[in-house]
């Protein structure tokens, strides 16, 4: 990537300069990640709702999606998937039309964000892919739920659109107020850097329930948000 001509850094909260062109992993806190992705609105804002459904909770509901889907998964894998946007802190979330227009220089951002990130929390700079293709279907799958439950999405409409054939889940998706997704969003990265004992005890016992449920309303529990997710 050539010469902008200017700054390239950006100052955080917690006074760390991270340069967008070659971020550092020493520059890298997840409170300002944290911050960022509560405030950062999926689908441009376009949802129901008082408050905008966050990328935070976004991250929290991939998770426990590949949790579901990975039973055996590594709390390291899991940890991956909470971050598996967390260069939008910086990046902002583009609508997937958006990316396709702004092209290579988008991607090449956000990548060297991701594995600057991947450095920090001693993850690998770049995914296995026995960890990224879960992650990747989760967030397809999720996008496909957010669809028809904030985006004004009909079912048909959401099938095609992200390609899922399987039947849906009953979740109900109540985005929070950006300091609630904040807290949940750091409540279950705590947890997963830490071994993940209590989400995945809690995840775990959620997958023998029949429904998947979702209430992402308020106050959230040490491993996730009020969410209580049931895997079907």
């Amino acid at each position: 990537m050539g010469d902008i001509g200017g700054r390239a850094w950006q100052r955080m909260l917690s006074g760390r300069r991270l340069d967008i062109l070659e971020p550092s992993p020493f520059d890298i806190e997840i409170e300002d990640i944290a911050l960022g992705l509560s405030r950062v609105a999926r689908w441009n804002g376009q949802t129901t709702g008082e408050h905008a459904y966050s990328v935070a909770q976004h991250s929290i509901l991939v998770t426990e999606l590949v949790a579901a889907a990975m039973p055996s998964a590594p709390s390291s894998c899991l940890l991956a998937a909470l971050l598996h946007d967390a260069p939008e802190y910086v990046t902002s979330d583009l609508v997937t039309p958006f990316k396709r227009v702004v092209g290579d220089a988008y991607k090449e951002i956000e990548t060297r964000v991701e594995r600057a990130i991947h450095l920090a929390f001693n993850l690998p700079p770049v995914l296995p892919d026995a960890w990224r293709s879960p992650i990747q279907r989760a967030d397809r799958f999720a996008a496909f739920i957010e669809a028809m439950a904030l985006a004004g999405f009909s079912e048909a409409e959401a099938k095609t659109v992200f390609g899922v054939r399987r039947n849906i889940p009953a979740i109900a998706l109540k985005p929070l107020e950006s300091a609630t997704a904040r807290e949940a969003f750091l409540a279950v990265f705590a947890d997963l850097a830490a071994g993940g004992r209590r989400c995945l005890a809690r995840w775990g016992a959620a997958d023998q329930a029949a429904q998947m449920t979702a209430e992402c309303g308020a106050g959230a529990t040490a491993c996730h948000p009020p969410a209580a997710i049931s895997g079907a």
